[in-house]
């Protein structure tokens, strides 16, 4: 089977259904920034290497849960995400927190290399999740899915100050330039 299709060559794309929509299309976004979200974290899981087991095996969890959310935006299922799901998020943004100092000022993201690609990794699931908002607009979801994504991000920063703090890295406070 051929990967290529040529059915997207002017800008349209064919959905699950078989429609053909543009490819700015609401949900053909929301679905390319999820799947962006879901390979950067293949990306961190790749830089952390042997090291972090749990780490690693809670990002994979997330990876698919990312997985099944797009199949179920693409069905317009939406029954992948439950209120646990955004709670279990919580507890261990919790406890990352609590292993880390506590934060005076914002920080530049960076770090370690695991560091600095979870704070992309972070950035890309807002996207994401700003996607997804919009996608909510036309073609209403759980708020469970809107609800876990805003927690994400937090889980992804969460996650990246204790990498960093870990491995023996800094944080550098975010300042203001001088004009």
């Amino acid at each position: 089977m051929k990967i290529y299709t040529r059915v997207g060559d002017q800008g349209m794309t064919k959905q699950i259904s078989g429609r053909m929509v543009p490819k700015t299309d609401a949900q053909i976004v929301a679905l390319g920034d999820l799947d962006e979200l879901e390979s950067w974290l293949g990306n961190v899981i790749a830089i952390m290497g042997n090291t972090h087991t749990a780490e690693r095996q809670e990002l994979q969890d997330i990876q698919r849960k990312l997985y099944d959310l797009q199949a179920d935006i693409s069905v317009k299922r939406h029954q992948v995400m439950v209120p646990d799901d955004t709670t279990r998020l919580e507890t261990r943004i919790d406890q990352l927190t609590a292993e880390v100092p506590v934060l005076k000022a914002f920080i530049l993201p960076g770090g370690t290399p695991t560091g600095a690609a979870l704070q992309y990794a972070r950035t890309v699931a807002r996207r994401a999740e700003r996607s997804v908002v919009r996608l909510n607009q036309e073609q209403p979801l759980e708020p469970a899915i809107l609800t876990y994504l805003n927690r994400l991000s937090d889980f992804l920063f969460a996650l990246a100050r204790t990498m960093n703090w870990r491995e023996g890295y800094q944080e550098v406070p975010s300042k203001p330039t001088k004009a």
